[in-house]
């Protein structure tokens, strides 16, 4: 029974001592630890979105880019998360990984990023990723798969492999207000530090589990 299933969490401890100050850095290491470890989508994060009927919407998005001014990540301007992030740009993010035993729960505002820099990118991604960024009317209702695959072959044919980047498709970039890294410990006893900014400098404090 689902009541019955049980994991004893002891891969590691988070403490004040060896945290960073930076919850940017602290990141950084905890990503850098998923990313060569045996964790199957290391950059996988849960979207969280507000519609304009205040109803939250959860989605994985994968992460593209990482810096001190956000978390990237790349969608279609016309689906439903980048409409529920014009109605409310306040967002949730959620990284879960699962073999460390880590979460990071991360708080902030979405904004698009530059023209530019969503060309850049768009322009890494492989020809059949550029070709279904026209093929998909994302969140919008269709009858059956097979429409999809017939607008992929007619971009196909349309572009070639110089493909454009659609008007419709980019970046987003979510600049983060709080950061909380849980790591899971024997007992329920879980570390959990939460960072929030506290006028020009990031405040550390340590949330019960």
């Amino acid at each position: 029974m689902l009541r019955d299933i049980r994991k004893q969490y002891q891969y590691a401890a988070l403490t004040e001592e060896h945290a960073s100050q930076n919850p940017f850095s602290q990141f950084d290491n905890w990503l850098s630890a998923a990313v060569n470890s045996e964790e199957a989508e290391p950059t996988a994060m849960v979207l969280s979105t507000v519609d304009a009927d205040m109803q939250p919407h959860s989605r994985v998005v994968l992460l593209k880019e990482f810096t001190e001014n956000g978390f990237v990540f790349f969608t279609n301007y016309e689906g439903n998360k980048s409409k529920e992030i014009a109605s409310n740009a306040k967002v949730a993010l959620l990284f879960f990984w699962q073999g460390q035993e880590r979460q990071v729960r991360i708080t902030g505002v979405a904004e698009k990023i530059d023209s530019a820099a969503s060309d850049d990118y768009f322009y890494s991604r492989p020809v059949e990723s550029r070709i279904g960024a026209w093929a998909s009317p994302q969140s919008q209702p269709i009858e059956k798969y097979d429409i999809l695959a017939q607008r992929f072959e007619a971009f196909k044919k349309q572009f070639g492999e110089n493909i454009p980047r659609p008007p419709h498709w980019g970046g987003f970039v979510v600049k983060p207000d709080t950061f909380e890294f849980w790591q899971g410990r024997p007992s329920r006893l879980h570390d959990r530090l939460f960072y929030s900014m506290d006028e020009n400098s990031w405040r550390i404090e340590r949330l019960a589990p």
